[in-house]
């Protein structure tokens, strides 16, 4: 079975089908690119990956986990959803960073919020043991959020020198540009160490200047092991950085393939009429 394997998703918004019947695999470290025009159900798909919105039909596994299956017909509990979504790390067309808090802060405040919750189990783990006596509890659990925090405080640093930023740790977003935004939402999204990561159209907001060096960023995790779904309008890009893309249309993917099968060995009239379309826009 595939790292990542979707069969038959289905989600329509009231009598709007927008997804009918979609399959993806995926394997482990490749690169997937999602294609298509606008309204085809590219984001609703990754979306609905990334648990943002509720399948009506499908099913999802990851790594041999069912996350999702709709046969079952049980709906979960918050919990149970936000557990699953840890699997997952989803960028923004328009960053969504939290305009309030600094680059560091961004980063950090997910993996803190999930401190918390490891705290708790820390501590209850511990009242599980009668060796210990209250006063050695508070020592281990607080020593245990020392080391937590560190940890989170020398990823997050680490994350932003992956992605060229280092020194705009205590910097705001709004003193940012909009590539620096998008490369500091890529080093929020790889904080808690997603199995996959997505990108919605990661250079869509931005001014043709900035694309380069956030697409520069996202071809360097190439080959690092690391699982990308990348929903794009950049083909050349998705042409060179993928091992895999998908061409969408009015709800099903509608052709599949390496780059040089799709871009090259073209048997889909309306992937042709797509292609030639873009090409005609980028002025090639």
């Amino acid at each position: 079975m595939a790292f990542l394997e979707i069969k038959g998703f289905q989600k329509s918004f009231g009598d709007i089908n927008v997804l009918k019947g979609v399959d993806v695999s995926l394997e482990k470290g490749e690169v997937l690119s999602v294609i298509g025009s606008s309204g085809s159900g590219k984001t609703t798909l990754l979306r609905c990956i990334n648990f943002l919105e509720a399948v009506d039909n499908g099913v999802m596994v990851l790594d041999g986990e069912t996350l999702i299956s709709s046969e079952g017909g049980k709906k979960e509990n918050e919990r149970a959803i936000r557990k699953k979504m840890l699997n997952f790390g989803l960028v923004f067309q328009s960053f969504n960073l939290f305009p309030q808090y600094t680059v560091i802060k961004n980063i950090t405040l997910a993996p803190t919020l999930l401190l918390k919750e490891n705290i708790k189990a820390f501590e209850k783990e511990l009242k599980g043991d009668k060796t210990l006596t209250s006063r050695e509890r508070r020592i281990r659990v607080s020593e245990f959020k020392a080391n937590q925090r560190g940890k989170i405080e020398e990823n997050a640093i680490e994350l932003l020198r992956a992605v060229g930023l280092e020194d705009k740790a205590e910097a705001y977003p709004c003193q940012l540009s909009g590539g620096q935004c998008q490369r500091v939402a890529i080093a929020r999204a790889l904080a808690l160490n997603p199995k996959v990561l997505c990108f919605d159209e990661p250079t869509s907001a931005l001014d043709p200047e900035l694309t380069g060096e956030v697409l520069k960023v996202i071809r360097s995790l190439k080959g690092k092991d690391r699982t990308m779904i990348i929903v794009t309008h950049e083909m050349e890009f998705a042409r060179n950085v993928s091992d895999k893309i998908i061409f969408m249309a009015d709800g099903v993917v509608e052709a599949q393939g390496t780059p040089d099968e799709i871009f090259s060995q073209v048997s889909s009239e309306r992937l042709t009429h797509f292609l030639s379309n873009i090409s005609g826009r980028e002025g090639v």
